[in-house]
This record gives C-alpha cells, structure tokens and sequence, in this order.
C-alpha cells in the first residue's frame, strides 16, 4: 500500500504569477503573529522608556524647555502608537522588525507588496482588532488568517523566509558535468531520497542522533558496499556524493533499479540532483533581497536574479509534474515565493510619492466621494441644530448632557470678559505645545471615526452626530447665558477646517458601511477593500485638515487676536479648502 500522505493543517494561498507557476504561500499562523506583535510592542516600549529618560533630563533645565520635553514626548509616544507599523510595512516592504525576525511579511492578496496606504489602512484599524481579542479571533478562524486591518487593505501575512533546501554537500571533486562518465546510479528512488534527506539534515542533528542514524543506514548498503570507510556517517555522505555524480551526469537518467527506471520519480531526482546548487545559489540571491531588498543587488546581479527567479520557477512546474517528493516541492515554493514577492512588489514609496498622495490622491477622493461626503456635513449639521434647539427649549439638560468643565468655563464667562480675557488663553511660549497636543487628539478622533465605519457605518455616522451633538448643546447652553460671542470668537478661526475634517473622517467610515451592507456585484471581502483604499484618502484629506485646525486653534484662537483677525483666518481657511480640493481635479486625471 502507497504511504498515506500527512495531514497538512497549514493555510495557504494559492497564486498565479505571471510565469504561469501557481505559487503556494503558507498563511502566517496566530503563533508567529503575535510573536511578531509581542517583539514589536517590547520595541515600542523600549523606545519609549529610553525616551522618557531623555526628555526628562531636558525637562530639568526650566520651565520653558519642561514644556517643550513634555510635547516632544507626547509626540513620540503618538508617533510609535499610531505609525510605527504603518511607516515599517509601508517603507519597508510590509516587514516591522518584529515580522521580519519571524520570517513574515504583509502582501496584498494578489501576492503584490503592499502600498503605504495600504499599511495606513491596517494600522488604523489595529484599535478595533484588539477589542475583544477580535482579531485574534478572526486571524484563527478565517481562511486566509485576515484580521479587520486585513479585511479593509486586503493583505494577508505570509511566510517570506525562503527554507534551505536540502542539497547535498559540496562534492570534493567539485561540479560533475552533465556529459560525465561515472556509470548508471546505483540506487533506486527511494534509496537516493533517503540517502539525501538525511545528508540534508545531518549536520542540524546532535552528533549522537547523527551517528546512530548512519549506522542504521550503513547496514542497508552495507552488503552491496564491502570496501566502505570504517566511519559510517563518512560512509553515507561519501555515498550520496558519488550517486548525486551518477544522477548529474549522463547517464542519471537510468536508474540501477528496474522499478525506477522511466518513471516520473527517476526523472525528479535527476532533476534535484542537477539543479540543487542553482537552487541554492539562488537562495542566498533570494535571503539577501528579503533582508535588504532589490537595491542590495549590484547592475549585474538584478538581471541575473530575475533569470534564475524564471528558472527556479520553471523547475518548480516540472517538480511537480514529475511527482518530486513534498518536502522538495514546499521548499521550492517558498523560493519562488520569496522571487515573486521581490520582483513584483508595487513601485518603491518613496517621500515624493507620499507627498503625491497627500496633496492630489487625497482631495481627489473627496471630490470622487462628494456624496458620502454630504452624508456626513448633513448628519453633523442636523445633529447641531437639534442639540442646539434642545438646549434652547429646555436649558435644564444642560447639566446632563454637557461635560463639568464647559459648564466651569460657561459660568467663568462674564468674569473673564470684564477682564479683557477670552475664552482660552494661554501664554505665547505655550501655545506651540498646546497647538501640538489638540493636532495629536483631533487626528486621533478623525481615525477612529474611520474605523469605527467597519460596524456598518453605524459607529461612523454615530461619532459624527455625536460630535454635532455635543456642540449644538454647548452653542444652545452659551446662547441660554447671552455668552454665545464669547464661545464663537474662540471657534471660527478653526471651526471651518476642524468640522470638514470630521466630516471627510465620517464620510470614510461610511464608505466602509455601505461596502459591506451593499457590495454589489462583488463579494463582501472585495467591496470592503476597495472602499478601503478609497476611504483613506479621505482620511489623508481629514488629517491634513487637522494639522492646520490644530495650528489655528493653537496658536490664533488662544492669543488675545481680535475678533476681525480670527475671522480673516476662518475666511483663510476657508479659501485653502477650497483651492486644496481643487488640485484634486489633478489626481482625478492622473489616475484616468
């Protein structure tokens, strides 16, 4: 009876490359990920320990440079937390240094590397997998190990470390020419298979283990091999070298067994034994570029590295339809997968392609998404007349729906005015920092709000209401005291900026909804990555927006600037919206 094959209970992804070679990538496992993750975070944290030391010997120096240390580690901690993975999988193709030390990487599904955006994506739906060990969960049991992050990007984790495959060792007599004349093999299939796994894996084995498997192998060739080296482990590996010369030369393709002879399996150990040191050449090319990339290799090597890629790749094809054991089948997979996934990554992201996507793709996917858009400005405009109007017909809630400080600076109102004071004030060697922490919150809530889209669109259009909620209540409970200048004068210089960009944030997370309430034509999975990519550049256009809203909230609305002044700005604002999403029309015809 045939020997049943093992079960395999690994994932995997089957792809087509352009050679024609269907390539099997092994799905990456809960295991290896998470191992990937822990390493990642004990980075983070060791970053930011080292950090805190040293801010906080600078923050020693005064009270200005105390200031300054606090917003210059505020900045590092949000940083690490919201682009350390997009910056590494984006920049450095789809490996964090924690992925790359397990031998993982991150690709589309179309075995293509991932773009930035597509890191972007993964990342800012990270907060939403770690509740509830949700992405774990969906890492186990989905068929392709997709977490929510993969889902919206449409990448998968793959093993990317090409194995080592088994060769011989190095012949003493060095390459044996395929016209040599060294006589018919002498062992059968099976014999040679075994004989060369166990050369292939010998010298990872205790010396002991080793030993005591050579001696058991001596004794099967023992009787046809009456003159042989005393040492057994030198027997066999003196053995292998001089069957591997038969099989390479011409006559290899005549096996000393009549059972072997003609068949398929004679064929693919002739094949193994000829190409086994390509093979391996190959391999240290295809180690050097998924550590160091494409640029590693020199003018002459990268030609070179394409051609071999081909062959290995033709060999892999006829591997399989000479019925080459599996072991040598799965290890040449993940050579040419580690080929595939170098010479078919998308166009380096370099700093000029970024500031391409942020200054024309992302205006252009408002200007694409303008009905998603106007979902979103309807739903924060409803929300703030009707929290406005509640306030102004029952001034009673106001000590149930608005929080305890704005009730404080409410009541604070009419003192600070008689004083000449606004709303904020705060002194101009602060302002800078205090610019810096309301651009890390603001931003922080745009993500989330494009995240949240993933539950349907729900949590999108609730954060955008709420948002409308909360300032209808808080304009109507001002108006209620006769304070509604006081508050106003603080919010038009970034109120223009900051509301558009929460509602460019929710139009993204809407996006997300409606892909997977109303996918259409396509599958679920599909829809929602194709609504992904265009929902983040909303989120670019959002986080832009953000970052001036913060410097204007900053730096203008909590100076003692006139009341003229803030309005100039807001009409400013107003007019870079407008000329930003403009340029968009360029993006727009670039990508037609």
């Amino acid at each position: 009876m045939p020997e049943p094959t093992p079960v395999d209970y690994r994932q995997h992804l089957a792809l087509e490359t352009p050679e024609h070679v269907v390539l099997d990538y092994e799905i990456a496992g809960v295991g290896s990920r998470a191992a990937a993750a822990i390493a990642d975070w004990l980075l983070i944290m060791v970053i930011i320990i080292i950090g805190a030391f040293g801010f906080g010997l600078a923050a020693t120096t005064g009270s200005v440079a105390r200031n300054w240390s606090s917003v210059a580690f505020g900045l590092l901690v949000y940083a690490l937390q919201m682009g350390y993975f997009a910056l590494f999988e984006g920049l450095r193709d789809g490996q964090t240094p924690g992925k790359r030390w397990l031998g993982i990487r991150t690709i589309r599904e179309t075995g293509h590397g991932i773009t930035f955006a597509d890191a972007v994506a993964r990342s800012l739906l990270m907060p939403f997998d770690l509740l509830g060990m949700i992405g774990i969960i969906l890492v186990a049991v989905h068929p392709r190990g997709r977490r929510l992050g993969d889902l919206v990007a449409g990448t998968v984790v793959v093993r990317d470390q090409p194995v080592q495959v088994r060769a011989a060792a190095a012949s003493a007599r060095g390459p044996v020419s395929a016209d040599s004349d060294l006589g018919t093999p002498q062992l059968d299939d099976v014999e040679f298979q075994l004989v060369r796994e166990f050369v292939g894996r010998a010298e990872a084995l205790p010396e002991p283990v080793r030993d005591r498997f050579a001696s058991q192998l001596a004794l099967r060739f023992a009787e046809r091999n009456p003159e042989r080296p005393q040492d057994d482990y030198e027997f066999i590996r003196q053995l292998h070298e001089d069957e591997l010369a038969r099989r390479r030369g011409r006559f290899g393709g005549r096996s000393g067994s009549s059972a072997g002879r003609a068949t398929g399996g004679s064929i693919a150990e002739r094949l193994i034994a000829r190409k086994n040191v390509r093979w391996s050449e190959f391999q240290a090319l295809a180690e050097q570029v998924t550590s160091s990339g494409l640029d590693s290799l020199s003018a002459a090597e990268l030609p070179d590295f394409a051609t071999r890629y081909r062959e290995v790749s033709a060999d892999l094809a006829r591997a399989r339809v000479y019925g080459a054991d599996r072991v040598v089948l799965a290890q040449l997979e993940r050579l040419v997968a580690a080929g595939h996934s170098a010479l078919y990554r998308s166009e380096r992201q370099t700093w000029v392609r970024i500031w391409q996507f942020v200054s024309r793709d992302c205006p252009a996917g408002v200007l694409q998404s303008w009905r998603y858009v106007a979902v979103s400005y309807l739903v924060l405009l409803v929300s703030i007349g009707a929290g406005y109007a509640l306030l102004r017909e029952r001034p009673a809630l106001a000590q149930e729906l608005i929080p305890d400080s704005m009730l404080e600076r409410a009541e604070a109102g009419a003192a600070r005015m008689s004083r000449g004071e606004g709303f904020v004030d705060v002194s101009s060697e602060s302002r800078p920092a205090v610019a810096v922490r309301i651009m890390m919150n603001n931003i922080k809530v745009s993500a989330t709000c494009f995240a949240a889209g993933i539950v349907f669109g729900i949590g999108a259009l609730f954060m955008v209401g709420y948002n409308g909620l909360m300032l209808g209540t808080i304009s109507g409970h001002f108006a209620n005291i006769g304070m509604s200048a006081y508050l106003w004068t603080f919010i038009v210089g970034h109120g223009v900026l900051e509301l558009s960009a929460i509602c460019f944030a929710g139009a993204a997370g809407l996006m997300l909804g409606r892909a997977l309430i109303a996918p259409g034509d396509l599958s679920r999975g599909d829809a929602l990555t194709l609504a992904g990519r265009s929902a983040l550049r909303l989120v670019g256009t959002a986080t832009v927006m953000l970052v001036i809203a913060g410097t204007i909230e900053g730096m203008v609305s909590t100076s003692a600037m006139p009341v003229n002044g803030r309005i100039a700005i807001s009409a400013g604002s107003g007019v870079f919206l407008l000329l930003y999403l403009r340029n968009g029309t360029k993006g727009i015809g670039d990508r037609r």
